[in-house]
């Protein structure tokens, strides 16, 4: 698949068929999350895989709170991102320059880690709605943030045609 096939394929699934993913394939994402640029080359990430069949009951249920994301019961896997310290050349730009660069480089890594996934045929789900703190005691998280996790496993649902906006609304030449 070539680069525009895979960033048309690559969409939020929340249908999956409840087939284990071989670790391999995991690592292959992880590898590609590894490998995504940050700022000062900081890395501020730890990818947490989460398998084990009771502790992935326990994500499940930290998912769906409060009527949100029922479709996770099928889900075969959920990766919980956690979000490191910066180095120091990154938290110093990241102060002088009034960006959280930290949060702009786990949001590359997971999409390196998404991509990776859709080329090697899983479906994936980057969910920001969950209760973090069940997330950081069930898998043992010390003081940081977990601003992200993903749903993996293989597609149950058919591929959905992409709306998204014009190229002119969502871009401008030299001005805005």
């Amino acid at each position: 698949m070539n680069f525009e096939q895979l960033i048309n394929a690559r969409q939020s699934d929340r249908k999956y068929d409840t087939q284990p993913i071989d670790r391999a394939l995991l690592v292959r994402c992880l590898e590609a999350a590894r490998i995504a640029p940050s700022a000062c080359n900081s890395q501020p990430w730890k990818f947490v895989v989460v398998d084990n069949p009771k502790l992935l009951a326990g994500m499940k249920e930290a998912a769906a709170g409060m009527g949100m994301n029922k479709w996770v019961t099928d889900v075969p896997v959920i990766v919980a991102v956690v979000l490191e310290k910066m180095n120091l050349t990154a938290r110093i730009g990241s102060v002088i320059k009034d960006k959280e660069y930290s949060l702009l480089d786990v949001g590359i890594a997971v999409e390196h880690f998404c991509l990776q996934a859709t080329e090697l045929g899983l479906g994936t789900c980057i969910i920001g709605w969950f209760d973090e703190k069940k997330v950081k005691k069930l898998l043992d998280i010390p003081k940081r943030r977990v601003p992200l996790l993903i749903s993996v496993g293989y597609p149950a649902s058919e591929h959905r045609k992409k709306v998204r906006k014009p190229l002119e609304e969502m871009s401008s030449w030299n001005k805005y």
